[in-house]
């Protein structure tokens, strides 16, 4: 019985291979129709160079601080910029009276908050945060 009893726990414990969790989701509103979106609609979204989803409603982006890993890596894969190239980005664009970045939350939890409350909203989260009445997007 305790070797039948450490085995499970040992398989409890154990990890397979390839299941690790990703580095980021791409989470919108539990409203939102979409399972999964493009990446290139996706960094338009965050960049405001797309403003409307196809219903017509506002998109509205949400970001993590700027020294969030988690930004990081979404920043590089989606946006295929650094975080301090977006930052310039925003500098230009806030300079020339054309519009202001995404809002910037501290915490996944707050990301996860503004889009359950927020139908136009889009974010990402780390791909351990529960995301509650959030829908994840796969991005392709």
């Amino acid at each position: 019985m305790k070797r039948r009893a450490l085995l499970l726990a040992v398989l409890s414990i154990a990890t397979p291979v390839g299941a690790a969790p990703p580095p980021y989701r791409v989470i919108v509103h539990g409203n939102n129709p979409y399972t999964s979106l493009e990446r290139r609609y996706v960094a338009e979204a965050f960049l405001k160079k797309t403003t409307r989803w196809a219903d017509g409603g506002v998109i509205k982006p949400v970001d993590l601080p700027a020294d969030s890993p988690v930004r990081q890596q979404f920043s590089e894969e989606i946006l295929n910029r650094s975080v301090s190239a977006v930052k310039s980005y925003w500098q230009q664009i806030i300079f020339s009276g054309r519009d202001v970045p995404p809002p910037e939350l501290k915490t996944d939890e707050e990301v996860v908050a503004y889009v359950t409350k927020n139908p136009g909203a889009i974010g990402y989260v780390s791909g351990t945060c529960p995301i509650g009445d959030a829908r994840v997007v796969t991005v392709r």
